[in-house]
């Protein structure tokens, strides 16, 4: 036994069941692809409602069905998740997930019939692997043109557009067993802060935010099972805490205005937003107070997870934390095991080929197309790939090679040492030029080396494979097919 876990026998002892409800509501995540640790194993014999998997979880597909297996047969109402976007979140690229942009892409086409598709595949794809909770779509609006974290994961800024989406993705996932979450409430969508990294304030008073509510309540128009809630300070409906941590926010606005009743889950409490601020462990009694029925602990260090249960435990014995708020919320997630926890024994096949698709659709849609070119040079400028979000820093070159082997290029994901050196470099060849930005405007070094290189070679193709910017071929993503789309276009394939 560790020594967390000996401070943890040390908690005060609860009723069996109240003990089994409190563990309910909590989605651990852990370390390994081929055994559970004896620590995971001991929080789901005590009824931990849900796992989350990461990338380091997976090697393969058949791997992961044995581990979604053997965690089921600990528990078999245990609820197996993952976030499964599509786009550049890639958790379950080895285990063969279906190519699917992200839903700014989908949005573009605005087919909410090929969206459905993509869910579709998505789902499928999850059912195969014994993962039947998805924590996707991204109900947020991008609206915000300095927004940091939402971007191209969101449908777009049209309420209208991104409730049609939002509609068409939920219902498809349900049709396939899988539950689906709407995240991440009320919007994350109106701040200039990854909640990953710091507190994020969005500071619009109460009748701008009203507009952000709309994708939630057509989510839940669409029986959405579950809602994840954002680490945003809204000042004009709780200027004190954060949404996960707000009674206003989670209670009054949500259950009681929007009249939701499915499970809602925090977004991961290690995220500095929480962490920083409060930390882990009183977060998750906060939010459990204020309303969540789950809340995530990501990291794989169980340590954290078994502190934040501690906190819950000793609040629940205190009673600082109401025995019938834990009661209300371990039903609502017992409610969505009994639906989803179970895999489906047959699964029919998806359309592999619905993303390319939709890719191939966005960057046809809204401009003039260049005229295609062979053996160019590509400058691909991308900012690093985001830790949590796994986006595995896939380049342009390599899609457009995989189509025009005479392609030459350079990928960078930070300002290169001597900027000048490598533009008189990049130029000797006289190759035809493309330049690759990815959200230039948030990152300055690349619009300086952009524009560096346009002022010498005003002919170059402008690619943008961000939020899209005025004259330049959008991918609007940085997914394998999104990518593909766009190389196709300036090879001319």
């Amino acid at each position: 036994m560790t020594h967390a876990e000996r401070m943890s026998a040390a908690v005060t002892t609860l009723p069996v069941d109240l003990d089994e409800a409190a563990h309910r509501c909590l989605v651990a995540g852990f370390e390994g692809t081929t055994t559970v640790p004896d620590t995971l194993k001991r929080l789901i014999d005590r009824g931990l409602g849900g796992v989350i998997l990461f990338t380091r979880n997976v090697r393969d597909a058949e791997q992961v069905r044995r581990l979604t297996d053997e965690l089921r047969a600990l528990r078999p109402d245990l609820l197996v998740a993952i976030d499964n976007e599509g786009g550049g979140i890639g958790h379950l690229v080895s285990a063969g997930a279906p190519d699917v942009p992200g839903s700014y892409a989908l949005g573009v086409v605005d087919d909410p019939a090929l969206t459905a598709r993509c869910a579709d595949a998505l789902a499928g794809h999850l059912a195969t692997l014994g993962i039947t909770a998805s924590y996707a779509p991204v109900a947020d609006l991008q609206h915000q043109p300095r927004n940091p974290i939402v971007r191209t994961r969101s449908f777009g800024a049209d309420p209208d557009l991104a409730a049609r989406h939002l509609r068409a993705w939920i219902t498809a996932t349900d049709i396939r067993g899988i539950a689906s979450c709407a995240k991440h409430f009320p919007g994350h969508g109106g701040t200039i802060t990854d909640s990953h990294h710091g507190v994020a304030i969005d500071p619009r008073p109460y009748d701008e935010l009203l507009v952000d509510l709309e994708p939630f309540r057509a989510s839940i128009a669409a029986g959405v099972p579950m809602l994840m809630s954002a680490h945003v300070v809204f000042p004009a409906l709780d200027a004190n805490r954060p949404a996960t941590l707000s009674r206003r926010i989670l209670g009054d606005l949500l259950r009681l205005e929007l009249g939701f009743d499915g499970v809602l889950v925090s977004d991961a409490l290690e995220m500095k937003a929480i962490a920083d601020a409060y930390g882990e462990a009183a977060g998750a009694r906060i939010a459990l107070a204020a309303g969540a029925d789950q809340v995530i602990v990501a990291v794989p260090d169980l340590a954290v997870t078994l502190a934040c249960r501690d906190a819950v435990l000793d609040a629940l014995h205190s009673h600082v934390l109401p025995e019938e708020r834990v009661w209300e919320a371990a039903g609502r997630v017992r409610r969505l095991a009994e639906r989803y926890a179970t895999p489906r024994r047959r699964i029919a096949a998806w359309d592999a080929d619905a993303g390319l698709e939709a890719a191939r659709r966005a960057v046809v849609r809204t401009r003039t197309l260049p005229p295609p070119v062979r053996g160019a040079h590509v400058v691909d400028l991308f900012p690093a790939p985001h830790p949590a979000l796994n986006w595995g820093g896939e380049d342009l070159l390599t899609a457009l090679r995989a189509i025009d082997p005479t392609a030459t290029g350079t990928a960078l994901n930070t300002e290169p040492a001597d900027p000048a050196a490598l533009v008189d470099t990049i130029l000797r060849e006289g190759a035809p030029l493309i330049v690759a930005t990815s959200d230039a405007g948030l990152h300055p070094w690349q619009a300086r080396l952009r524009d560096t290189l346009l002022a010498r070679r005003p002919d170059a193709v402008l690619v943008d494979t961000g939020l899209p910017e005025d004259g330049a071929l959008c991918s609007y993503g940085r997914g394998r097919v999104n990518l593909r789309a766009v190389a196709e276009v300036l090879a001319g394939a």
